[in-house]
């Protein structure tokens, strides 16, 4: 074996290869070395900013917050200014505070504030009303400065403003004595009570928060039920949120009661699993257990089942039968 004669075969180059070779020597390099060059010659350029226009800005926006700041203040000190903007951003309180019925023309401090009202918001409707200003119909609290409009809709159902005839002054006529002993009158609710397991869609559209797309869920939730034996059931409605549940829970009654019952010796798995308190979770023991140990003696008996506790046989067993 000739090693000379394969070494020889193996390195040595034409022309062509040797410029090929280079070439690619010199590829190499440059992508090693390039980007170096290129951050150093980068970096070697100094950049001037332009300082000026930052200046100009920062000027105009001192400008602005001062303007903004002296139009506060002034609308603070105007007593008579008590109207804001109803297009201004909600307002999200920490506490929601506590619901109940009231009239803003006698109501306290503390009472505002178990509203769930700011110091600042209170202090404006106080101030109002010791200045003579009188709120004669619930709209009217909405023009309070301060007051947020996501904060008065949460407020406005429960807003209950009495009012006093006032008689001319006389002579002593006992007529018209006897006509200035007139009863308050409350400021009557412009919606209506409805029952819950016969109301359609719309009486149910005509509550305040509620929609056609509610009103319908409401009704589908109330059918796969079999009707509500509770008026808080209807606030475990899909996509009711529970704001508007305590807005409209006042405006519900409960007069008919009659409910659709499955019975659970006779029903089969797919009838079980339909209802929404039972689903396929609680069906199959259901099933399961009737299978292995014969129909039930009594709905009671359902507590026998592992799965089913106290608190869901009293939340199903209204809708069971034998």
């Amino acid at each position: 074996m000739n090693w000379k004669k394969i070494v020889a075969e193996y390195f040595t180059f034409t022309r062509g290869n040797r410029i090929a070779i280079l070439a690619i020597l010199c590829i190499t390099v440059g992508v090693f070395f390039l980007p170096d060059a290129l951050s150093k010659s980068t970096s070697s350029k100094q950049v001037v900013n332009d300082t000026a226009w930052i200046a100009a800005i920062k000027k105009i926006e001192q400008r602005e917050d001062e303007n903004s700041s002296n139009f506060t203040s002034n609308n603070e000190n105007n007593s008579s200014n008590y109207q804001y903007d109803r297009n201004s951003n909600k307002y999200y309180p920490k506490s929601k505070g506590e619901l109940f019925y009231f009239d803003p023309n006698n109501l306290s401090a503390a009472g505002w504030k178990k509203l769930g009202l700011r110091d600042k918001t209170i202090g404006t409707i106080l101030n109002y009303i010791s200045r003579g200003g009188k709120f004669r119909k619930p709209e009217d609290l909405s023009r309070i400065y301060g007051l947020f409009p996501n904060e008065f809709e949460r407020i406005e159902p429960y807003i209950k403003i009495e009012t006093t005839s006032t008689q001319p002054y006389t002579n002593g006529n006992s007529e018209n004595k006897s006509n200035n002993n007139v009863a308050p009158k409350t400021y009557a609710s412009r919606y209506t009570i409805i029952d819950v397991n016969t109301a359609d869609t719309t009486a149910l559209i005509a509550l305040p928060g509620i929609g056609s797309k509610l009103s319908a869920r409401i009704i589908s939730f109330r059918d796969k039920l079999g009707g509500f034996y509770s008026i808080d059931q209807v606030g475990e409605t899909f996509a009711l949120p529970d704001s508007t549940f305590q807005k409209i829970k006042q405006y519900l009654k409960l007069e008919t009661t009659s409910l659709r019952k499955i019975n659970i010796n006779t029903a089969t798995l797919d009838e079980l699993k339909a209802h929404p308190y039972i689903r396929y979770t609680l069906a199959n023991p259901i099933v399961a257990f009737r299978n292995q140990h014969g129909n039930f003696a009594t709905v009671e008996d359902l507590k026998k089942i592992m799965v089913i506790t106290d608190e869901i046989y009293n939340k199903v067993s209204p809708y069971l039968s034998l």
